[in-house]
């Protein structure tokens, strides 16, 4: 899939420094989505990337798996309906090395009306693999 990611992540572009391109899915979220056993998110921002990832493409079972066991819902319910539009990571913090939290706004339309979602999302590292656990909304 050669489409930008949807979580919105650019790469630099090395023939102009100042410009950035959306980096494809297939290099971007892609292998953490397509290939989850194999290839663990290796930072908590990227996971919550391709969770967003995740949410865009309806891919329930992605979500549940990288949801911590000791907040994972037992079941999840995605609305079909909801259009999502964007994603802004506004900080990615590293608490300790097991233990990190992200601050990121997504927007998203759902039944015409227009939701905005800010949250601090917290995450852990267990056995090399990333997890969501919860998160503060504003």
């Amino acid at each position: 899939m050669t489409a930008p990611c949807p979580c919105g992540r650019t790469s630099a572009n090395s023939a102009k420094p100042a410009k950035t391109q959306p980096l494809p899915f297939s290099t971007c979220c892609g292998p953490y989505l397509n290939e989850l056993a194999a290839t663990p998110a290796p930072d908590a921002e990227t996971l919550m990337r391709s969770r967003y990832t995740a949410f865009v493409l309806g891919r329930r079972d992605d979500l549940l798996a990288t949801w911590h066991a000791s907040t994972r819902p037992t079941d999840l319910t995605l609305d079909p309906s909801a259009k999502w539009l964007g994603l802004e990571v506004r900080s990615h913090q590293l608490i300790d090395a097991d233990h990190a939290e992200v601050e990121f706004v997504a927007r998203y339309r759902e039944g015409g009306r227009a939701v905005r979602l800010h949250e601090r999302s917290r995450f852990v590292r267990e056995q090399g693999r990333w997890f969501y656990v919860d998160g503060d909304q504003f």
